[in-house]
């Protein structure tokens, strides 16, 4: 599991260099950016759908499927290299007579503009969750499971194939420790 976040991570931090190293050879940097339009802005709403490789939660007892799962997001306010964005978070992980489901509130800062990435179509993000697991199990032996709160982190990246869809990558501890998936831009 450490290997998939580890890994997660490593592509996000190459996509930092390889655009940082693009933005670096680019003399016009300033004007470029003044012209160029954030993918992600104040009032904008975005909804993915996705699968996670590996749940957030480890069953000793057999595993548990792929977890899947979506979310909503709402970009709340702009500041001056990058904007804060709100959602909310829903996920599933079931197998082995166990269910798992994950509801979350969750705040985010995209930082596309402060790490100076001139490519529109790339939204890179980072931020903080609250999130509930609820278990549900249906097996013969008396388990003891800790539905409860959570507190989460993620990191991901949306690139966008046109102005209102795109895919994502994300690492985390909300339902899958790497989502992949697709976005939709209102």
């Amino acid at each position: 599991m450490k290997t998939i976040i580890k890994s997660g991570l490593l592509i996000i931090a190459a996509l930092f260099a390889f655009n940082t190293t693009a933005t670096a050879q680019n003399g016009d940097l300033e004007e470029d950016q003044e012209d160029s339009e954030l993918i992600f802005e104040e009032g904008d709403i975005v909804v993915n759908a996705g699968i996670g490789i590996a749940p957030t939660y480890s069953w000793a007892n057999g595993s548990l499927g792929i977890p899947f799962g979506g979310g909503v997001e709402y970009g709340v306010t702009k500041l001056e290299d990058g904007v804060i964005g709100i959602g909310a978070d829903f996920g599933i992980a079931s197998g082995s007579d166990l269910t798992i489901t994950y509801l979350g509130l969750e705040g985010s800062y995209h930082l596309s503009e402060l790490v100076e990435i001139e490519n529109e179509n790339i939204d890179i993000y980072a931020g903080l969750g609250i999130y509930y697991r609820s278990f549900n199990y249906s097996g013969s032996n008396n388990f003891d499971f800790s539905t409860g709160g959570y507190g989460g982190y993620f990191a991901g990246t949306r690139y966008y194939f046109s102005e209102n869809a795109g895919i994502y990558a994300e690492v985390g501890n909300n339902w899958g420790w790497l989502n992949l998936g697709g976005v939709f831009s209102f």
